[in-house]
Formats: C-alpha cells, structure tokens, sequence
C-alpha cells in the first residue's frame, strides 16, 4: 500500500494564493517605492505638500538641484499622476505644479516613514557601523 505525501489539494490550492498575494504585494510594494525612487521625488513631494508652486521657486527651495534634474522629476511624477503641471496663458508662461489627489495620498505613508526614520535613524547608523568594522576585520580573501 502506498502513502501520498502530498498536501491535500485545498491546503495546496490555499497555499499557491497565498505566494500569488505575496508576490503580488511584493510587486506593487516595489512599482509604489519606485515612483519616489529618484534622488528628488520625495524632496518635489514635500516642497508641494505645502501648496501649489512655481518651477523657479522649486528650483531655489530644492538647491542644488539641477534645472535638468528637476524637469526630468517632474514630468516623471506627472506621468505617475502624482502632480499637475499648469501653464497659464501669459506673456511669460507662468508655470506651476501641484500635488494631484492621487500624490496627496503619498502624505500619510510619508509621515510614517519619516517617524520611522526619526525614531530607528541612530539604530540603522549604529548598525551599519558594525557591519563596516567586522567587514574591514575580515581578509579580502575571504570576503
């Protein structure tokens, strides 16, 4: 007489939807650090926290941000639906950006984030300082 050890096909079927939700979890987890993963993003995102503001006055308040660099951020956010870009029709353009709806929800993830950072900053320094000496004690070859 033979044995099965095989999961009952619920527990399996249970257990294949649950990798499915972690990975996609995973996935959207990662698309959502994306769209803040440029040196500037979450600097533009917080300077627009405040209000709506001009290219100029990003630019000064955002220093030493290049024009280049702040103009690649902000359409990439705006492609994200992050911000809005509107141009007034004047003589000069008047430009000015706005957090969307949508990059107004990047607040409350954003305060958790910055507390967290305030409250385990020294923990994550101290760490790595661990890390950096046992790593220099150890032999090049062995590493």
């Amino acid at each position: 007489m033979t044995t099965s050890t095989a999961p009952p096909a619920a527990a399996e079927q249970a257990h294949t939807r649950r990798v499915a939700e972690r990975t996609r979890s995973a996935r959207l987890i990662r698309d959502s650090i994306g769209l803040l993963s440029s040196k500037w993003a979450v600097d533009v995102l917080l300077a627009l926290g405040v209000g709506t503001r001009r290219y100029h006055e990003l630019l000064e308040d955002l220093s030493p941000i290049s024009e280049k660099v702040l103009t690649q951020t902000l359409r990439a956010m705006e492609r994200d639906g992050l911000l809005l870009r509107r141009v007034h029709a004047e003589v000069p353009p008047r430009v000015e950006y706005a957090l969307t709806p949508l990059g107004a929800t990047m607040a409350t993830p954003m305060k958790v984030l910055a507390t967290w950072s305030l409250a385990n900053g020294k923990r994550v320094e101290e760490a790595r300082d661990r890390f950096d000496i046992r790593r220099a004690s150890v032999p090049s070859h062995a590493a």
